[in-house]
């Protein structure tokens, strides 16, 4: 349309009489030509059937996310390692229920309402019972000497100790420190992994590996010897002692874990990082990774920027006036008279 009105100018400017006779039919031209260009820009509609047809997605490949959209599939890392997550979970939301409200409040009053001396008597006869079972396993892992030791200890407190009451081997002459040991250990030892991660009512954190460890241990007494071992009277007290000795034993990482942003994660990590531990001890290697709480967290510990060391300045001393040094040599101006001599 803008070529055929310049057009038309031109021929204007040049032949005003004919654009005079012919102005009626260029009008009627150039208004043609603005409806045929108004109707080339509107965009043209498709007929109704085709509106109203829905359109047909192939359902066979693939629905592409578009824009910022991520998709998770598959199991994440933390189930994978964890395939029993849904029933721990679970069963750790009671066992923390219960703790809360039974397990905490009686070890709190079993040692402070407790005497000492009782309370570490107790905890020194049970353990002193067990002293033969972790020689045993000291043997399985090719460790005489601490298994010697451990049977050292077990002769001397049960003698000297009045049965294990007194826990006289760790103090001297003796220093024989008290060293726990189980078949979970051993088979740790050699290589046995630890297996599904599990929370059991009563038991609290273990794994498959630690819980068939401790009843291979928890048999040997009642098998070996029998009477009382088999018996009630002697399982429930010391079931009853060991759990509140450890609850109190471990009562600040048991907060830390209570008080954090998921609790049986950190549960978790913690009894697992704490048993590779063990594992590596024996082997007389490092840690494998640290064991605080923040740490299997992921939580940095701030950064305490240290202090910059600076040249101490000296004070500047007082100015003072320099005098300036007499010179080398002075000159003395002085009439000097000299006679004439005679003719």
């Amino acid at each position: 349309m803008a070529i055929s009105l310049a057009s038309a100018a031109l021929m204007a400017s040049s032949a005003p009489l004919a654009v005079a006779v012919d102005m009626p039919a260029a009008m009627h031209a150039a208004q043609q030509a603005a409806d045929q260009a108004a109707e080339d820009t509107q965009p043209v509609e498709p007929p109704a059937e085709e509106q109203a047809l829905p359109v047909e997605s192939d359902s066979s490949e693939p629905r592409q996310p578009s824009g910022n959209v991520i998709v998770v599939t598959g199991d994440s890392e933390t189930r994978q390692k964890d395939p029993l997550v849904n029933l721990n979970e679970t069963t750790f939301k009671l066992t923390q229920d219960v703790d809360q409200a039974l397990v905490k409040p009686i070890a709190g009053a079993y040692e402070e309402e407790l005497p000492s001396p009782v309370r570490k008597g107790l905890r020194n006869f049970f353990r002193n019972l067990m002293e033969p079972v972790n020689a045993l396993n000291y043997l399985l892992q090719l460790k005489p000497g601490k298994a010697f030791e451990t049977l050292g200890r077990f002769a001397i407190n049960t003698t000297v100790g009045v049965g294990g009451l007194v826990d006289v081997a760790k103090k001297k002459p003796f220093n024989l420190p008290y060293r726990r040991n189980g078949f979970g250990n051993t088979l740790g030892y050699y290589g046995v992994g630890p297996g599904p991660f599990l929370v059991v009512p009563l038991i609290g954190a273990t794994s498959l590996r630690d819980l068939l460890g401790t009843g291979v241990d928890q048999s040997i007494l009642p098998f070996a010897i029998g009477k009382p071992f088999n018996t009630p009277y002697y399982a429930i007290p010391a079931f009853a002692v060991n759990s509140l000795e450890y609850r109190i034993e471990f009562d600040e990482r048991l907060e830390q874990i209570a008080n954090s942003d998921d609790p049986y994660f950190a549960m978790r990590e913690s009894y697992l990082c704490l048993r590779e531990a063990d594992i590596a001890a024996l082997k007389n290697r490092p840690p494998p990774r640290e064991c605080s709480i923040d740490a299997l967290l992921g939580i940095d510990a701030p950064e305490v920027t240290p202090p910059v060391e600076t040249a101490p300045v000296e004070a500047e001393a007082p100015e003072q006036e320099i005098e300036p040094a007499p010179p080398a040599i002075i000159y003395v101006s002085e009439e000097v008279v000299q006679p004439l001599p005679e003719a």
